[in-house]
């Protein structure tokens, strides 16, 4: 019989365990994607990330022995809390081997510590909120995921509704593969530029980009508030996620609208470098910057990670500019694959508009949450 024991993570040490079980567990999955340990590692540090400065976080290992079976985090957010009006807590990080009691070891162990923390219920996978990786994948185990995207183990699912789960949320990844752009989109995008001269859409200007982050945040705290999970990040979580995001950035395929020059909303499409990070196991040296140069030219895939139209400039076609402008630019970069995700399962008219220009649902990933 097994001596399974919940441990909470309070070292150096501890926090390497934590991150390297993916790597364990994960080993014969050929989809995968090993994330860099450094930036693991300084994601998990108080000084470095600023989500500490607001919420709380727990790590928690199970052990078997000496060996670790299982890992997960419990972590408040009173951004979140503060701005919904609840007592929601949350998990996030959660691996473990084909084990229910492993499971159910993790599960109560956040569980408690939530309930000593205040809440009333738990909610996840989040990490830590909306604003980062988030969701369990629960369909489309057989490709690797995009970046910023998750992958998890299939028997997952099964395991979670035996702890009491239910379901709170499904995302939808829209997959969609083309050399051409659609005609009634090309339609659509040039009779608008030509009838909306208030209207206008340009790319980010990386020279004038401490002003753009200003615009860019403008948007973000009007155009997304209204919407499911959505978490209000205080401007230094804002800046960190630029900063992360920059380095990725292409500047022509960063989108901002503007009517009659005020600011009115954005979209965001990235290089899936997953792609690169795939061939680096989690490494930066001493080999992995040579792969990381040597594949940056060979990505053929984006993933639109993010578009907003603030509440009073919506239904004006907005949204359509965006994916046209993407499209468009895109192709003329040699992208031909993209991802646009995640869309709640109840966005009908983004989901509407993903079917329409022949996309298809080729992952699904799930919130899960109960009462504690």
């Amino acid at each position: 019989m097994k001596n399974y024991q919940l441990q909470k993570v309070t070292s150096k040490k501890e926090i390497k365990e934590f991150i390297m079980f993916a790597f364990q567990l994960y080993q014969d999955d050929p989809y995968w994607v090993a994330p860099l340990i450094k930036e693991q590692t300084d994601f998990f540090n108080p000084e470095k990330n600023p989500y500490y400065k607001h919420s709380e976080v727990q790590l928690f290992l199970v052990k078997d022995g000496q060996r670790t079976v299982g890992r997960i985090s419990a972590h408040t957010n009173r951004q979140h809390n503060a701005f919904h009006q609840d007592k929601v807590g949350f998990f996030g990080f959660l691996e473990c081997i084909n084990n229910q009691e492993v499971m159910h070891i993790l599960i109560e162990g956040a569980a408690d510590w939530l309930r000593e923390h205040g809440c009333t219920s738990i909610r996840g996978p989040f990490n830590f909120s909306t604003n980062e990786e988030c969701g369990m994948l629960i369909e489309g185990f057989n490709s690797s995921p995009y970046v910023m995207m998750t992958h998890h183990m299939s028997y997952y699912n099964e395991l979670m509704i035996n702890e009491g789960f239910l379901k709170a949320k499904d995302l939808y990844a829209w997959l969609l593969q083309s050399d051409v752009m659609p005609e009634f989109l090309k339609k659509i995008g040039e009779a608008i530029i030509a009838k909306e001269p208030s209207f206008s859409v340009r790319s980010l200007d990386k020279k004038n980009l401490k002003q753009e982050i200003e615009t860019v945040f403008t948007i973000y705290q009007k155009a997304w508030e209204k919407n499911w999970g959505f978490v209000p990040m205080i401007r230094d979580e804002f800046d960190h996620l630029v900063k992360s995001l920059l380095p990725i950035v292409i500047p022509e395929l960063v989108f901002i609208a503007e009517v009659e020059g005020k600011p009115a909303g954005f979209s965001v499409a990235l290089p899936d470098y997953n792609q690169i990070l795939k061939r680096m196991n989690g490494r930066i040296l001493p080999t992995g910057i040579f792969k990381a140069l040597y594949y940056k030219n060979k990505i053929h895939c984006l993933r639109v990670i993010t578009m907003g139209v603030i509440s009073e400039y919506q239904n004006r076609g907005i949204d359509s500019l965006f994916y046209y402008h993407t499209w468009k630019t895109g192709l003329q970069k040699g992208y031909n694959t993209g991802e646009f995700s995640w869309v709640l399962e109840d966005n009908m008219k983004m989901n509407k508009i993903a079917k329409h220009l022949g996309a298809h649902v080729h992952k699904t990933y799930r919130i899960y949450e109960k009462g504690i």
